[in-house]
């Protein structure tokens, strides 16, 4: 007997729904074990430190614990990568600065990831400006006294950054093109790493976020010089900018964000971001990233893929005004 046009169209739909169920339930029970948030950066860090605040609230709202695991190296690269390699199932997270995102292409010639293509924006967490600092023992108290310094030493005094492409590095090279000077660059896995360089006297000077550096400069063992927003920030109101010290135009922030390996499914990436933007609105949330001097951002996956986009282009013209070379 042929079967009717009803019939065949009953079974065409279970099948596909067979087919489907698997995929929908999936989705549908996320999640349902433990959640690795990858931070290719050391314990305490800046993007450690504010992922730690993020985790303990989506680890309250989603029902499952969320376990970080510091993969630092080559400035974040690393621990990128595996997140960019990692199955697309929502039990794999990425949170991490701008530079293994905008800058690592262009200054990596064997880069093992593409971050637009094998990496799925979720939300812009956090913005902070960076602030340069230098060895207290310095006999410098402002950003022309130091680049005096500079010029008198050609070559002699070194920098600190979190790595080759990072804000705090392009930053200084900026700087370095616009003044006229010649510093070394030295690259350490992270901020805390740098801080103990500047303090120890193997590096002179560094540009760092202010959650490690403002620490150390109370304490006394540092001087910060200026700030890298355009204009005076409300975080450090008496700190002068370097654009108003001399190299107007002169901008540098530090941004965070998370991600997820490209291809998890849309229903996932939004319950993410959902979830955040809410916990990032939250009074507490908010306090605790300005005690870090970082100011709350939180917005849709499609604005972080544009922020992506626009800052690559406005970092490679640093990179090339600079003359910074591929590793």
């Amino acid at each position: 007997m042929t079967m009717s046009r009803r019939g065949a169209l009953g079974a065409l739909a279970a099948t596909a729904l067979a087919g489907w169920a698997p995929h929908v339930f999936a989705q549908q029970s996320w999640p349902s074990r433990p959640i690795r948030m990858i931070v290719p950066f050391p314990a305490g860090s800046s993007p450690d430190l504010i992922a730690r605040i993020l985790t303990d609230k989506l680890a309250a709202v989603l029902g499952q614990p969320f376990v970080i695991e510091n993969h630092p190296g080559a400035g974040g690269n690393i621990g990128t990568g595996q997140v960019a390699h990692a199955a697309p199932d929502g039990y794999t997270l990425l949170f991490t600065i701008n530079g293994p995102l905008v800058t690592a292409p262009t200054l990596w010639r064997h880069l093992n990831y593409d971050p637009v293509r094998q990496l799925a924006p979720v939300s812009l967490v956090a913005t902070s400006p960076n602030v340069l600092v230098v060895d207290a023992r310095l006999p410098v108290r402002t950003l022309q006294e130091f680049v005096a310094l500079a010029r008198s030493r050609p070559g002699a005094m070194n920098y600190g950054s979190v790595g080759n492409g990072s804000a705090a590095h392009l930053a200084m090279e900026q700087l370095k093109a616009m003044a006229g000077i010649d510093l070394q660059h030295i690259p350490y896995p992270g901020f805390p790493q740098v801080t103990t360089a500047i303090v120890g006297g193997q590096v002179q000077a560094g540009f760092m976020v202010p959650a490690i550096a403002m620490p150390q400069v109370q304490s006394g063992k540092l001087r910060v010089l200026a700030v890298t927003t355009t204009g005076r920030t409300s975080l450090l109101p008496s700190v002068p900018t370097v654009a108003e010290s001399g190299y107007p135009g002169f901008e540098a922030i530090s941004w965070q964000a998370v991600l997820a390996p490209a291809g998890t499914p849309a229903p996932i990436i939004d319950r993410l971001y959902r979830e955040l933007v809410a916990i990032i609105g939250s009074e507490d949330v908010r306090a605790k990233m300005r005690a870090q001097y970082f100011v709350p951002a939180g917005t849709a996956p499609a604005s972080l893929r544009q922020t992506m986009a626009t800052e690559k282009a406005r970092w490679d013209k640093v990179i090339h005004l600079a003359h910074v070379q591929p590793e």
